[in-house]
């Protein structure tokens, strides 16, 4: 039988000091409670609501620049918030890349970042699409403007992606800060 430690007894004694008078666990296993229905519950609802994402639809094409860097601004924002979009006064403080990703596996993504800028109060986020074979670059905006939280898009300054990314501002519900 081996011994439990490969310590010369020295080192044990030393051990021993170091340590001083402690007293052994008699028991160290928790038993944790079970949740109860009502709890158990209130966590199917959330991870339920949690799931629910946001649909896009691949049919709507909505009025975008056709020449000239990729913009939008919803109705109800200012106009100059694209431009500052493009200056890069706006830091992302979420990147979200699309490489590699199909529409139907973006289009999720997409809607889990802005329901994660969201829930973390996040303002700008980047989103990496590529240019490729121009697919996400062509479907990307056209899925952002039909996204409630959106507020603006413009095409990256190249410091962010140039132009295989965008720049997108999201609409915070309790910023005091957006209009």
């Amino acid at each position: 039988m081996k011994p439990k430690t490969s310590l010369n007894p020295e080192e044990l004694e030393l051990f021993a000091q170091a340590i001083g008078s402690v007293k052994p666990l008699s028991q160290d296993k928790v038993n944790l409670k079970q949740p109860s229905p009502a709890q158990k519950s209130k966590q199917r609802q959330r991870l339920t609501f949690e799931k629910q994402q946001f649909h896009f639809s691949d049919e709507f094409e909505p009025q975008l620049p056709s020449s000239g860097p990729m913009k939008y601004v919803r109705q109800d924002a200012d106009s100059f918030e694209a431009k500052l979009l493009r200056r890069g006064e706006y830091t992302p403080e979420l990147i979200l890349d699309l490489h590699g990703l199909k529409q139907q596996e973006s289009k999720q993504e997409i809607a889990a970042l802005l329901a994660s800028c969201v829930k973390q109060h996040i303002k700008c986020a980047c989103i990496i699409h590529g240019i490729g074979n121009q697919v996400l670059k062509t479907k990307v905006p056209h899925w952002l403007v039909q996204h409630p939280s959106v507020v603006a898009f413009h095409q990256a300054p190249l410091e962010w992606g140039g132009m295989g990314a965008l720049l997108v501002l999201i609409d915070l519900p309790d910023d005091p800060f957006s209009k």
